[in-house]
């Protein structure tokens, strides 16, 4: 009898310490797929710490298949043939949506999961905040987990980055271990294999530890992509704040913490000032302006500033270099062409070297090129769709086939500036030589989409909503199809 209440006791101890943490380390990770070594370790010491346990385990192995099978190491396999042979093509992935009738599109309201631009080398930002996880009784987690599917879908088979604000996270919003395991099951390798970076923005100590104890079964790939970031302004040498909606809790938790620095250093950075823009600004007001970019600037500037520098040469330098060169056949050729990332040194380093005038020389690596074109358009002071545009495409999803070729024509011939025009129209016929190629490529007209049409077309306030995703992409990939009877003068 003595042994069964120690026994009892042990195990509602073990509930409250062990639960909490556990559930914790699932959720940085369970968007990344590499959870496998902690689910099969915690479940086998959880079974193993009571009487029986040897045996339940056995038990449990028979029936769960999953438990025996090999932890991954997270080597990053450069097949683009398997993963993108299969590409959905035509509409087919960009056209899927929640069914209504069941709820599924009030998911999105929570705004927990968000993509939201670019990190400094090019790759796709998703953001999980999990201060706006809600809790199972606001939100059934078994419809969470196949928006967050749906979501990662869209993305995933590029090259990505996973920024997640742990504060926030508190034993009423925890999923439960039960949902941690169904979405482990869910969640399969290809959600982690083009992964390049995650960022976990205020780890706690619970993190921290967790992380030390399975360091040692993770592999050394994986750990070099985990960054903890201790304040906001840290993430600014890796991502542009401004694009991000970040929660206004998480913003005042940081703002605590850095007061708390400031006492016990004396002096720590504004969470204010390291949201905005990087270096010397202009504001109004009288304050300090900014010099005016040189001549040669390419990056960062508007399509008329580039024209009135050029002797009034409507494509940019940056844009023809970038065409000229992957329109070769060996460039139109490469597998995953505007799928993989570049190293940031080798991305500014190029940026540097056309914002000065230089001739920009690519040894052969048709990656490089087709980063630093997607950068431009990125970078372009307005979309190359502009902003007045923005509400008319985000509309395409929702017109009848037989409207949507007048209404595109109508955008682009009337409505679009004349020099956008141009440029856009250069832009689309080299990515039609693309399509062409993409049975050694495979790159469809939808997969094009996927990556260009965030790049040509984002809201005035720089933030790209998963509700916009599908009709811009849809359009884009509209556009690519039916180029031919679309850009006629």
């Amino acid at each position: 009898m003595q042994q069964e209440l120690t026994v009892c006791w042990w195990h509602n101890i073990f509930l409250v310490i062990y639960q909490p943490l556990l559930s914790t380390l699932f959720l940085v990770f369970i968007v990344t797929g590499y959870i496998g070594f902690a689910l099969d370790f915690c479940h086998r010491f959880c079974i193993l710490q009571f009487p029986g346990g040897e045996e339940k385990l056995d038990a449990l192995s028979g029936r769960f298949d999953y438990l025996e099978s090999p932890v991954s190491d997270g080597t990053i396999e450069e097949n683009f043939e398997e993963e993108l042979v299969n590409a959905p093509t035509a509409y087919d992935s960009l056209t899927y949506r929640f069914d209504d009738n069941n709820g599924e599109g009030d998911v999105s309201k929570y705004a927990i999961v968000e993509v939201v631009g670019d990190d400094t080398a090019g790759r796709r930002i998703i953001v999980v905040s999990a201060c706006r996880l809600p809790t199972s009784r606001q939100l059934d987690h078994a419809r969470l987990l196949r928006y967050l599917m749906y979501t990662l879908d869209q993305f995933v088979e590029q090259d990505y980055s996973l920024v997640y604000f742990h504060y926030g996270l508190t034993s009423k919003n925890r999923p439960s271990l039960s949902w941690l395991w169904q979405a482990y099951r869910a969640f399969d390798r290809k959600y982690k294999k083009n992964l390049k970076a995650l960022y976990l923005v205020h780890p706690t100590n619970f993190i921290r530890l967790l992380w030390q104890l399975f360091k040692a079964a993770i592999s050394a790939k994986f750990g070099r992509k985990v960054m903890y970031v201790n304040y906001l302004h840290e993430l600014r040498a890796h991502l542009n704040l401004d694009q991000i909606s970040i929660p206004q809790a998480v913003l005042d938790h940081d703002e605590r913490l850095l007061a708390k620095l400031k006492r016990n250093v004396g002096k720590a950075p504004s969470s204010g000032s390291s949201c905005g823009n990087v270096g010397t600004a202009t504001v109004d007001g009288g304050g300090v302006v900014a010099p005016l970019p040189p001549p040669t600037q390419q990056f960062g500037v508007s399509l008329q500033f580039i024209k009135d520098n050029n002797g009034g040469q409507v494509i940019p330098p940056i844009v023809r270099q970038c065409v000229e060169f992957l329109t070769t056949p060996d460039a139109l050729e490469t597998e995953g062409l505007f799928r993989r990332s570049v190293t940031v040194t080798v991305l500014r380093e190029m940026q540097s070297r056309a914002n000065s005038g230089q001739t920009l020389k690519f040894n052969g690596d048709a990656h490089i090129p087709a980063v630093l074109l997607k950068t431009f358009l990125r970078e372009l002071e307005e979309p190359l769709m502009t902003f007045d545009l923005y509400d008319e495409i985000t509309q395409f999803q929702s017109l009848s086939k037989d409207e949507r070729p007048r209404h595109v024509k109508i955008l682009i011939l009337e409505k679009l500036p004349e020099d956008n025009y141009q440029v856009l129209k250069y832009i689309v016929q080299f990515l039609s030589k693309v399509m062409d190629r993409c049975d050694l490529n495979k790159m469809t007209s939808s997969n094009l989409a996927v990556v260009f049409g965030p790049n040509l077309v984002w809201a005035p306030r720089g933030q790209l909503s998963l509700s916009a995703i599908n009709p811009i992409n849809m359009f884009v990939d509209f556009v690519l199809i039916n180029q031919d009877q679309i850009f006629i003068i």
